[in-house]
């Protein structure tokens, strides 16, 4: 990737590329180069450093030299401040776990996509027509999983949406066929036991059957 800011257009089209983002939360900087170079030796390319990692700047920094061919991102952005750090660092796509339209305007005025978190309708709509390049749905399984993306897509299908929060390798496909554009996965792609043994190729494996099931399914 050059240092070229990626463009809402393309970003969509990473997002049905691709279905599924690494969701990376490391309490320091190795594990988190770690479970990056993990996922992306399975294939995964969208890869999701939190803002609340040990040290994320330099981590997002560097995983955009190591892993030259991932799209690397930032997620739990809260204020304009954290926001502005995540762009100057290299983030090419950024998270929130809330709307807030302010946060939203500077992303779009920075050419960054934004992917505002959200539950009701009111907030789906609200973030997607302040300029969000689409929305996450958070926190997914808490709300019924699959069924509520489906109940989504009457009123709101024109509306790409990624659902986070409870998405599992078992649950993804479903989710995807329920109308989500990708998916975004955490817990169930980093099993506590499987970090602590420092089992990464296990985990390399977990995002390649991922993988081959979205795109498959």
């Amino acid at each position: 990737m050059t240092n070229d800011k990626l463009s809402n257009l393309s970003w969509l089209s990473l997002l049905h590329q691709h279905r599924s983002i690494a969701v990376i939360r490391a309490s320091n900087m190795l594990l988190g180069r770690q479970m990056a170079q993990a996922v992306a030796q399975g294939g995964m390319s969208l890869i999701e450093i939190t803002w609340n990692s040990n040290q994320a700047p330099e981590l997002i920094s560097q995983l955009r030299s190591e892993l030259p061919t991932c799209i690397i991102g930032t997620g739990t952005i809260l204020n304009r401040e954290q926001l502005q750090q995540a762009v100057a660092a290299g983030a090419k796509f950024l998270f929130t776990p809330h709307v807030d339209t302010t946060l939203i305007e500077v992303a779009v005025a920075e050419g960054v996509p934004i992917i505002p978190g959200a539950l009701s309708p009111t907030e789906i709509v609200t973030a997607w027509q302040a300029g969000a390049s689409c929305v996450k749905v958070f926190p997914i399984q808490a709300v019924g999983g699959a069924s509520y993306i489906k109940a989504l897509q009457g009123p709101l299908g024109s509306i790409p949406l990624i659902p986070t929060g409870g998405v599992t390798l078992n649950n993804a496909q479903e989710l995807i066929t329920a109308g989500a554009i990708a998916v975004g996965l955490a817990g169930d792609l980093f099993p506590q036991a499987l970090i602590a043994d420092g089992d990464w190729q296990a985990v390399s494996q977990r995002a390649k059957s991922l993988r081959q099931q979205l795109l498959t399914g």
